[in-house]
Parts: structure tokens; C-alpha cells; sequence
């Protein structure tokens, strides 16, 4: 969701920068009953903020081991890993990758990531790699069309 800069003020605070066409499109694939769930090695209250207005209930921040916090995720959800699809950009990502139903790579992700991933997405991280994937898996799902119709609809 981000390009992976580390932003920081004067006073060290860190700072994000978040595509608002990545979060509509996050909206749109919720809205279509899909489950999205953040899990990040950082902790960030930038993400707290972004991730609850969007509305996205299952955030892992400061997960040095994502495997685990993807594991609990799924107990969770009582779901499997054959059902997910997850995106990375770093090597971090690689044992869930592996794991997942489908493993998607950002434009910009890490070589070794870009091998491992079953769809690479056009645009890079934070410059609307997840508008590209949610909008691939509406389209799967047969909901992408009508969700254009939407805001072509208007009196």
C-alpha cells in the first residue's frame, strides 16, 4: 500500500503516503464481500488510521515473522491458504507467498519475489498496485462491470 519509503519529520515521527485510488479500490472489493486483512513488519499509527477509515478490520503490524500472523489470520477466519491471495514487494513476504492460493508481486517487488508470484501487478506499490489487484479479482468474481455501470448510472 505504500513505495516503501521510511518518511520521517524533525521530530522523528514517521509518515505514509497512501494512494486513495488503492483504498477505493479496497472499498469496492469489501463491498463485494471479500475480506481483506494488512499484515506489516512496521508498526505505524499511519496504517492504524488508514486501515480503520477504510474500514479493513484485521491488521498485524509489527509482525517480524508474517507466517505466524498469516496463520492466526486464518484460524480466525477459519479459512485456508489454498483461499488466499496475498501481495508482496520484499523477501519478508516469501513464506506466505509460497503458502497462498494465489501470490501476487507488485510491479516494483524484490526479483526474488517477482519468480515466487503467480500474477504481477502493472503499477508499483503505493502508485496503485492494490487498485490493480482488486480490480482483477472483481473482474474474476464477475462484479467488476457492474460496479463501472454504477457510476456510469447517474441521472
Amino acid at each position: 500500500l505504500t513505495d516503501g519509503g521510511l518518511h520521517f519529520d524533525d521530530q522523528g515521527r514517521e509518515h505514509k503516503v497512501f494512494n486513495s485510488r488503492d483504498g477505493h479500490g479496497m472499498k469496492m472489493l469489501m463491498e463485494s464481500g471479500v475480506t481483506l486483512a494488512i499484515i506489516t513488519g512496521r508498526s505505524s499509527e499511519a496504517v492504524t488510521r488508514r486501515m480503520h477509515g477504510l474500514g479493513v478490520r484485521h491488521v498485524y503490524q509489527g509482525q517480524d515473522d508474517k507466517l505466524v500472523a498469516f496463520e492466526d489470520l486464518c484460524q480466525r477466519l477459519d479459512i485456508t491458504a489454498d483461499e488466499v491471495a496475498y501481495v508482496g514487494d520484499d523477501v519478508v513476504d516469501l513464506p506466505v507467498m509460497r503458502r497462498v492460493g494465489f501470490a501476487v508481486a507488485v510491479a516494483d517487488a524484490h526479483a526474488l519475489v517477482l519468480e515466487h508470484a503467480h500474477y504481477q501487478t502493472a503499477s508499483a506499490g503505493g502508485r496503485g498496485a492494490a487498485r490493480d489487484i482488486c480490480e482483477l479479482i472483481l473482474d474474476a468474481q464477475g462484479h467488476l462491470a457492474s460496479r463501472w455501470q454504477q457510476y456510469l448510472n447517474v441521472d
